[in-house]
């Protein structure tokens, strides 16, 4: 891939994020914290959905191919999602009860966001 199209992308995803955390912000939810990153991966929002945190996924696929935004959650995904979550966890010193959610879009012209709540357990 070309520096460009990296470049290209990562801005595609940061609107993708933008529209997400006002979306939820829409929602009644407060979004906290954004593009946390640790030693076990990035959340792309925290949010507070009144006492419950929120670790938000934020997916933009072009097309259906290969399944969509919705199928590009791999195992693999959620186990790094898990664990940057438990990270920020133990450096907030705090356990509140939490729930991990996605945002999807297919494109971010076409204006069509679902929002899954509780796509892993956090009772893991």
């Amino acid at each position: 891939m070309s520096r460009w199209r990296a470049l290209a992308d990562q801005k595609r995803g940061r609107e993708a994020e933008a529209l997400a955390a006002t979306f939820l912000a829409q929602q009644g939810l407060v979004v906290v914290a954004r593009n946390v990153r640790n030693r076990y991966g990035e959340i792309d929002l925290i949010a507070r959905d009144g006492a419950i945190l929120v670790f938000v996924e934020v997916r933009l696929r072009g097309s259906q191919t290969f399944g969509g935004a919705v199928a590009s959650i791999s195992t693999q995904k959620q186990q790094r999602l898990w664990r940057a979550a438990q990270h920020y966890l133990a450096e907030l010193g705090q356990e509140p009860p939490c729930r991990f959610d996605a945002i999807f879009l297919e494109a971010l012209d076409a204006g069509k966001l679902h929002w899954q709540r509780d796509i892993l357990h956090a009772s893991r």
